[in-house]
């Protein structure tokens, strides 16, 4: 069955593009476009696609707010936001309104289908560049995140290899390599991946790795070490 997608772009031209790459995909199907939030909100409705590819500039409602919408509602569709702007606020801003990844429209389409691929199967991609700005302002202290106490608490009902797994998912270690560092199998990393996010309330591993910059269980200056 192939995976649905929504693009969301407000130049009929850009949008024409990624549709004819997307839907050239024998296993994916573009199955609309909007050329603003709005009509993205509207359409996610009517369409439930699996992965909306959603702009960030755009009239009416723009993308980051239609982002959040979109993925506040029941079985909603994984967004893989693209842009032609790399800067921070909306890395930030798309991350947290809770989109599934990031990527800049100079992506080459190979990249982009990943992308949409990868999403959709509850993982999550984010453009080189971005990850580097990510953990450079986590770094400096500038990201103006707060820890949540929910979530902290939340904390006290992973097991240390959870927290151990989180910690290396936060360093951007794909399941592998997690399970090469801590010389498990990749099927347990699965296992504790799902784990930690359904205890901690998260969607995907981009949400988790948020969590734990601010929570502070992952440093900019320790990548990778496990508590």
């Amino acid at each position: 069955m192939s995976l649905k997608v929504l693009v969301v772009d407000d130049q009929g031209i850009v949008r024409a593009g990624f549709a004819a790459v997307i839907d050239a995909e024998e296993d994916l199907t573009v199955v609309g476009e909007a050329g603003d939030g709005a009509a993205a909100v509207r359409l996610a409705e009517e369409l439930s696609p699996d992965v909306v590819v959603m702009d960030v500039r755009m009239p009416v409602l723009d993308g980051i707010a239609a982002t959040r919408i979109i993925t506040g509602r029941e079985n909603a569709p994984r967004v893989l936001v693209l842009t032609t702007f790399d800067l921070d606020a909306y890395v930030f801003d798309a991350l947290r309104a809770g989109a599934s990844g990031f990527l800049l429209k100079d992506v080459r389409p190979a990249e982009l289908l990943q992308g949409i691929r990868v999403v959709a199967a509850g993982e999550s991609v984010l453009a080189p560049s971005a990850t580097r700005r990510l953990i450079g302002h986590y770094a400096a202290g500038t990201h103006g995140g707060t820890p949540a106490g929910n979530a902290s608490r939340a904390l006290d009902s992973l097991t240390g290899s959870q927290r151990n797994v989180l910690v290396l998912v936060a360093s951007g270690l794909n399941n592998a390599e997690i399970a090469e560092r801590l010389g498990i199998t990749v099927g347990t990393v699965k296992s504790h991946v799902n784990a930690l996010l359904r205890k901690l309330g998260l969607r995907d591993r981009v949400q988790a790795t948020i969590l734990a910059y601010d929570l502070g269980l992952a440093r900019p200056n320790r990548p990778g070490t496990p508590l």
